[in-house]
Order: structure tokens, then sequence, then C-alpha cells
């Protein structure tokens, strides 16, 4: 891939995450990052309380951003809910978007399995083009009943192959899950036409979605494999000692950890109140998996349960779940194209430091979206955005609409998420507009701030 030529007046590099919790090989991912780019500034995209693969965070995003600040980077964004639970394409798209509205992230770091940065633009390239001899075999291994991502990968195979441009091994590389994430990034800087350059690092360690223990590159899956169990030891040698500091601090004010098996009850019970044609337009609902979670709401007794009922060879256990939260947050298929037709609406803030605070400062004076520290002020936002574009003091590219659809979903999310919370007492009231975002003053010492706000929390609720 050829660099793109560019003039900047600093190097910021970005990294796209969800910290479920952040473990050891985060930590060695963005040490990395940082050594590749050297970069004055590191940003991080990060999902809110419910993640892309279609289940509640561990714990809840204002830890998880906390915990990136201490670790070293200096802005945490909120990767918008609608965008944080589609597939790779979805969660892309809105994350690159997000990032390349900042007008100043230079450069992109993934990790992936394969490190290939090369084939993986050829593989982009011709699913961002889609030349018609591809979309064909797709559809030919789709009408044979194979799941979309394995549809895409035998069509990708029969496609390069006819034309003699890469080898059945070069493609399938795409078969790992962080593989995939990083070929739908390269899409998705294609379709926004943007100017950051993209990076990877090859991704050391347990696979993603190994659940084996596997010392300290243990996988996010495992990790939180070993909470549920209370094997707080193992933990500890697989994540910084600030991932297990907060980990323990929210587990004793009764914050987490949350599991998607905490929304057993709640999912199945609401599943069985529905009628086949109550399913038909949402997100993730087609080829008759409506009528096979109807079914299996009916006659499963746990989550797990109703999974294997639904799961085939054409639904993957991952879209499932993502399929269950777009119909339990009545999310369609009509506001999904909307918000991958138009990005993301706003740059909600959840953390910075100080060197973050500077970068701030430097992005509205070149963004065309609002940036959102304070939540509680989504409405007040837009209205001071209508004077300007009245005024004509500045050209805002906001979707009115969209941005109210987009952040009240946020707002339902950190609600419901909430609800779930062992300690009720922090379920009350709409903590997103009341949650304030955290400044770290320096991420390189210990920071008394967050513990003031803790009290303050205990304080209120408690005396």
């Amino acid at each position: 891939m050829k660099n793109q030529e560019r003039s900047v007046e600093f190097e910021s590099i970005r990294v796209i995450v969800e910290y479920n919790p952040f473990h050891n090989g985060h930590l060695y991912h963005l040490k990395k990052a940082k050594e590749l780019i050297k970069p004055d500034y590191t940003v991080a995209v990060m999902s809110g309380n419910f993640v892309q693969r279609g289940e509640p965070a561990i714990i809840d995003k204002f830890s998880r951003a906390e915990i990136a600040l201490n670790i070293g980077i200096d802005i945490v964004f909120e990767l918008p809910f609608l965008y944080s639970i589609q597939d790779a394409n979805g969660f892309a798209f809105g994350s690159i978007g997000l990032l390349d509205r900042t007008n100043v992230v230079t450069d992109i770091v993934f990790g992936s399995e394969s490190a290939d940065i090369q084939t993986l633009d050829i593989i982009a390239e011709t699913l961002y083009k889609q030349p018609e001899d591809y979309q064909l075999l797709l559809k030919k291994y789709l009408k044979k009943g194979y799941s979309f991502p394995n549809a895409r990968k035998y069509a990708l195979i029969e496609y390069f192959e006819k034309n003699e441009i890469l080898s059945k091994d070069q493609i399938l590389i795409i078969e790992k899950s962080n593989d995939i994430l990083g070929l739908e990034y390269l899409k998705a800087l294609k379709y926004y036409k943007s100017n950051i350059i993209p990076h990877t690092i090859k991704r050391q360690g347990a696979d993603y979605n190994d659940e084996n223990y596997k010392g300290n590159f243990s996988s996010a899956t495992a990790i939180r494999k070993l909470w549920k169990e209370k094997k707080y030891e193992l933990i500890k040698d697989s994540v910084p000692s600030k991932t297990f500091e907060i980990i323990k601090r929210e587990e004793k004010l009764g914050k987490a950890p949350i599991f998607i098996e905490d929304f057993e009850i709640p999912l199945l019970s609401f599943l069985r109140t529905l009628e086949r044609d109550d399913l038909k337009e949402l997100y993730g609902i087609n080829e008759g998996l409506e009528q096979r979670i109807i079914e299996a709401a009916k006659q499963s007794t746990s989550i797990d349960e109703f999974y294997h009922l639904v799961k085939a060879k054409r639904f993957t256990y991952t879209r499932i779940k993502r399929t269950l939260l777009s119909i339990f947050f009545k999310i369609n298929n009509e506001l999904i194209l909307e918000a991958n037709t138009y990005g993301p609406q706003y740059l909600r803030v959840l953390g910075f430091n100080e060197k973050g605070k500077k970068l701030l400062s430097v992005m509205r004076e070149k963004i065309q979206y609002p940036v959102i520290t304070t939540p509680s002020n989504y409405i007040s936002i837009i209205k001071n955005i209508e004077r300007d574009l009245e005024n004509k003091r500045k050209d805002w590219q906001v979707n009115k609409k969209l941005y109210f659809k987009m952040i009240n979903y946020d707002f339902k999310s950190t609600n419901v998420y909430s609800m779930f919370y062992k300690n009720k007492e922090f379920s009350k009231g709409e903590l997103d507009k009341k949650n304030k975002v955290i400044y770290e003053r320096d991420y390189n010492e210990k920071n008394i701030v967050n513990y003031i706000y803790i009290y303050i929390y205990i304080y209120i609720f408690f005396f």
C-alpha cells in the first residue's frame, strides 16, 4: 500500500478497542503502535456498555475509559451504540467514520493475526468496489445456505483464483477475527476517502475467542470466564495492575461484573411476548431467523439453550447475540441503513488527559460535527449549531434527526445496562446524562480525581 501525501502539524494515532477488559495483549498492541508511529497523541474509539460480540461489557464504559487513560491513551471516544452492536462492517464503518471526522487523526494501527496489510488491502479494494463477477459468486454461495462470512470467503477464493490475483492460502487470512475487522477498517477508509494511513501489528497470545487461560497473554474471553469463576490470582497475571485495581473496585461497589446471563430472564421473557410479524423489520432478521427465534424462546429456559436451538449453518452465535440486542432495543433496518449512510453524527468523549485536552481544542476548530463532553447538553448543542448555520459562522454537517436518534440509543443502552448493577443505588436515573467525563491530569500518577468522584457517589447514595 502506498503512503498518501499529507501535511500535518503533528502525528496522532488511533486504535479501535473494546477493552472488555483491558489486558496484557492490549498493552502490547498499544506499546507497539506507539513504537511504530511515535505519535504526539493517541486516541481510542471504544464501544460503550454493549460490545460487538452482542453482549454487555463486563464493566461499564467509564471504568474501561479510566483504565485506558491510565495506560497511555490521551482521549477516549465512545462508539455510538448503533455501531457497537453491528457486525464487523457496521462496527468498522462507525469507528472509522468517527475518527476520520476528528480531522486530526493521521494513522490507524490495528492488531491482526496475519499482519499482512498488503493482502488485506487488495481484498478490501474488491469488497469496496464490488465487481459484478464477485457479486454473482457471493449470491451463489449464499443460496447454498452458507453464513455470510463463509459465503464471502468462498466467493473471494473463487474470484481471486479465477483472476490470478491471490491464492487460496492468502485469502484464508480473513478467517480470523482481527483480520476480518482489519479488512473492514480498510474498506471503511476507502468509503470515507480518508487520509488516515493504516498499519497493522501481529496479534500476540491467545486467539480472540480462546476461553482457556494462557498466562500473561490470555484473551479477554478467557479473562471474563476467570472473573465468572472468581479466579482473581489468574486474572491478576493476565492484566495490567490498573485493570485489576478497577476490576476489584467496581466489583466492591456492586457495579461489576455483568454477564449476558444477567439479561437471561428479561430477554427470554420479552421474546415470548412477540409474534413473527413483530420481528420482520428489525436489524439482523432475515432468512427465516424470526421463526427460529420465536420457537426457541418458547422452548428455552436459559440463554445458552436458546442460542443452541437457534444456531444453524447460516446463523453464527455472534450474529444471534447481536440480533437479540436489536430486538430488545427495537432497532429496525431503516435506522441502521440511515446510520450507515450518514455515519456518526457526534464525537462523544468519555475521558481525556492533559495532552488530550490540547488535542480537543485543536479538533474543535477543525471539526464539522459536535464534540460532546457534557451529554446533558445534547439539545442545546443542536440549538447552537442551528444558530451557527443561520448566521453562517460554521459549516456544520450534522443530520439533526439522526443525531437525536443516535444519542438517545446511547442513553437507552446505559439505562438498561445500569439496571443490572448488583448495587441498585447506582441504577437510578439517567447515568449517561449525569456522569461527568473523566479528566486524568496525569495518567502516569495515581488519579485522585476519580476516587473523589466515587466517594461523592457513595456519600450521595448512602447518607
